[in-house]
């Protein structure tokens, strides 16, 4: 082989590897992506919040989901602040 075969082969190989890089995480794909759930849960565990599961009924869950729609605040937020007021109140 010529040496400008092979200077020319190793510039298509440096063109492939910039290539294959792509965009930096900030600025692609990853840029609006979610945590997955272990940074999720770390990052709730660092805001002091704890997982709380309970059984409702569907009617009483819709009129909770209606009202955080309306305020436009998440659930978590909607619940916390109808626990307090109810914990208030007894």
């Amino acid at each position: 082989m010529k040496r400008t075969d092979l200077e020319k082969n190793a510039g298509l190989k440096i063109k492939g590897k910039i290539g294959q890089s792509g965009a930096p995480g900030r600025f692609g794909s990853e840029a609006g992506a979610v945590p997955d759930r272990r940074e999720q849960r770390k990052l709730d565990q660092a805001l002091g919040l704890v997982p709380f599961a309970v059984k409702l009924n569907a009617d009483l869950i819709k009129q909770v989901q209606d009202l955080a729609q309306s305020r436009q605040l998440g659930l978590n937020e909607v619940v916390a602040e109808l626990l307090k007021k109810g914990l208030a109140a007894s």
